[in-house]
């Protein structure tokens, strides 16, 4: 199958790093399912590691490596990152050094050290493309299509280090002769269950009646399902043919309002939703799926209404188990 699938991953070794983060959860769950051995690391533990996975507390920076050397994976799920909003903070600097840069260059020198590693798939981001290509101080009233040959220019600290990252696993398997497949997913906006995206965090605020801050309403972005997310990933990762940079994306540019209107139609609550005026340009972009779509023979089936309707589900059903808990003590 051009497109991958993963059936290819049973009774394989996969590494997993960042396996309590948002994405990687849908990604667990899928490799379970298809019988991995999975080693999952993360600084955080996992609440319950499905089947098949042996979930690792440590912190990539700093623990001892040997660990993942001992396991000798076949294929690397490399997720681990710390973001922050487009306007960093101080204390963020030394945070991106040790958490995405620091991480991967471990990790790159890992893999070309072990051996047998098939593929290794990175996830970086839309931000290591040139802001000033879908910023504008006017109201957009339609999106660019960013192309992954669209002009670079890290938009803050997060994209210079996932832009880094890239050219250091070029440099480990080009220069170093490491003979895995190298992957760079530059993954656009992801939302999904028990995250602290804005489109879960205002899901939360609606079941909860708490007000949320607006900014630029008129702002479009791509948001990108976490599932679609995981199964991109896998795709990528199974398919002879994913290699390079591949845009992770809807494909479509929706607007702030819609969604908070998908978020109303679902929760079929009103949000409180306070307008602030911010001095930033406005924003416009989504992910040119093409080469996904060429690549892949697939693209990320789920809309944002779609997504929406799932997480008010899921939130819904935490509450209820949390109620339940709450009742029996």
């Amino acid at each position: 199958m051009t497109g991958g699938s993963i059936d290819a991953l049973a009774g394989q070794r996969v590494l997993v790093t960042g396996g309590a983060g948002v994405i990687a959860r849908e990604l667990l769950d899928r490799l379970s399912a298809a019988g991995a051995s999975v080693l999952s690391v993360d600084r955080l533990p996992l609440r319950t590691a499905p089947p098949g996975v042996e979930h690792l507390v440590a912190d990539l920076a700093f623990a001892d490596l040997e660990p993942i050397a001992r396991f000798r994976p076949r294929h690397v799920f490399h997720l681990a990152a710390t973001f922050e909003r487009s306007v960093e903070s101080q204390d963020f600097w030394a945070q991106n050094w040790s958490d995405n840069v620091v991480v991967t260059h471990r990790l790159a020198e890992l893999a070309g050290q072990i051996g047998g590693i098939e593929a290794f798939v990175f996830a970086s981001s839309y931000l290591v493309y040139d802001p000033a290509q879908y910023s504008t101080a006017a109201v957009p009233t339609s999106a660019v299509a960013l192309t992954e040959e669209s002009r670079l220019g890290s938009r803050n600290l997060c994209g210079a280090a996932k832009l880094y990252g890239e050219a250091e696993l070029r440099f480990v398997r080009e220069v170093g002769a490491a003979g895995f497949r190298a992957t760079f997913a530059r993954i656009f906006r992801v939302y999904g269950r028990g995250s602290r995206d804005v489109v879960s965090r205002w899901v939360r605020a609606a079941l909860d009646g708490e007000a949320i801050d607006v900014y630029h309403a008129e702002n479009r972005f791509d948001y990108i399902f976490s599932g679609d997310v995981a199964e991109g990933l896998v795709r990528m990762a199974t398919s002879p043919r994913g290699s390079g940079v591949i845009n992770l994306g809807s494909g479509s540019a929706r607007p702030v309002a819609a969604v908070i209107d998908a978020i109303e139609r679902a929760s079929g609550t009103r949000l409180d939703a306070r307008h602030e005026e911010v001095d930033e340009p406005f924003e416009a972009s989504c992910a040119d799926v093409d080469r996904l779509r060429a690549t892949l023979d697939w693209v990320p089936p789920t809309s944002l209404e779609s997504g929406v309707e799932w997480l008010v589900e899921f939130e819904r059903a935490r509450r209820r188990e949390g109620a339940s808990v709450a009742a029996d003590r």
